[in-house]
């Protein structure tokens, strides 16, 4: 499959830029990388590196212009996969940008965090970022019938590459808990010099429980034993390395609009229900509005971050409890909607659509999923 952003990558890549792709472990970057390596002309050169290959680090790590120069001559792109495991990798890539034009320069890495420091403050206008995430329901390519009948193998399994060309629920499970296990946190615990992951693991399960939900930080924080600094700190951590996501809360013109702490969501289904340890089919849960909730606006937000839409989301409460969840901003046009599994009634928020007027109201359920996220 095709990932929907390869064109514009291939688009962007040009001598005096550095195009970037990030994201968590195991989304496809790697293998995008070489789809994207093989689209090319057979005549073009590519030097491909690994961020853990130590011979290539020590020299990509080496602010001397002179030994960038002979290690990149004779070549039309550089590749590197894993920048963030270079040290200086920033400094490196702004030398060799600003000594050659004819150079196009490619990286992926997996932590935000690393790459700030590293990479995007050396590189402020020299460099063009994407962002990729586990497959999105609009790269699938499935119709009306298709994506009804996997809707809910999507909302217990989710859309990691490896997960959804896997058929086998066993097997989906066991590749999910590996992905958890094995890579998922590995950004995070370098950065925090290998904290325990029992804590992380335990900060996500009861972010897990409050998908949809307003978060306390001093709640959290005294259920896992620490200060309210600590939580805050490293679910900013998570964001970062692309586990989780937020959403602020809406306040504009109502004195009652409550915006005081975000709502946190997970940008993949299969790697939340891997963290409470529960796969059991839809049928047999009770959580199957966080369920919805969860994808219908981690999709969104894919679909807005592919298409390169300049739209903000957010969720929309009152302190007398009236709530909307999710509200969608962009080219002077305000959206509001809510997500419901099942068809049913639901009263339109009279109270919002008369404070913004011309905004928009709609109820996104599994019969009405499919224009809303295609």
């Amino acid at each position: 499959m095709q990932r929907f952003i390869q064109k514009q990558i291939i688009s962007s890549l040009s001598g005096g830029k550095v195009v970037g792709l990030f994201g968590a472990r195991r989304t496809g970057k790697t293998f995008l990388m070489n789809s994207i390596k093989n689209s090319l002309s057979k005549n073009t050169k590519v030097l491909s590196v690994q961020g853990d290959d130590y011979e290539a680090a020590e020299i990509l790590s080496n602010s001397r212009l002179s030994v960038l120069r002979n290690f990149t001559e004779g070549y039309d792109y550089l590749f590197v996969d894993e920048a963030q495991e270079i040290t200086n990798i920033g400094k490196s890539l702004k030398l060799l940008v600003d000594s050659n034009l004819n150079l196009s320069i490619f990286i992926t890495g997996s932590s935000a965090y690393a790459l700030e420091k590293s990479i995007a403050e050396p590189l402020i206008g020299r460099m063009r970022y994407f962002n990729l995430y586990p497959f999105s329901q609009m790269e699938l390519g499935e119709d009306f019938l298709t994506a009804k009948k996997n809707l809910e193998t999507k909302l217990i399994f989710g859309l990691y590459p490896q997960v959804v060309n896997e058929h086998n629920p066993k097997e989906k499970r066991h590749l999910l808990e590996s992905i958890k296990k094995g890579n998922l946190l590995k950004d995070v615990l370098s950065l925090e010099g290998n904290k325990d992951a029992s804590f992380i693991l335990a900060l996500l399960r009861l972010i897990a429980f409050q998908i949809g939900n307003d978060v306390s930080y001093n709640e959290l924080a005294t259920q896992l034993g620490v200060n309210a600094r600590t939580v805050v700190r490293y679910l900013n951590l998570l964001e970062k390395s692309f586990v989780l996501f937020s959403l602020p809360g809406f306040s504009r013109n109502l004195r009652k609009e409550y915006s005081k702490t975000p709502r946190y969501f997970f940008w993949d289904n299969g790697i939340r229900n891997s963290i409470i340890a529960n796969f059991n089919t839809v049928d047999k849960r009770d959580d199957v509005g966080k369920l919805w909730e969860n994808f219908c606006i981690s999709e969104r937000l894919k679909k807005a971050n592919l298409l390169d839409e300049d739209k903000k989301h957010y969720f929309w409460r009152t302190y007398d409890k009236k709530e909307i969840d999710l509200i969608e901003e962009g080219n002077g046009i305000i959206n509001a909607y809510e997500f419901k599994w099942k068809a049913s009634k639901s009263k339109e928020p009279k109270e919002f659509l008369t404070t913004y007027a011309n905004s928009g109201f709609e109820v996104i359920n599994n019969e009405s999923f499919y224009s809303f996220l295609k």
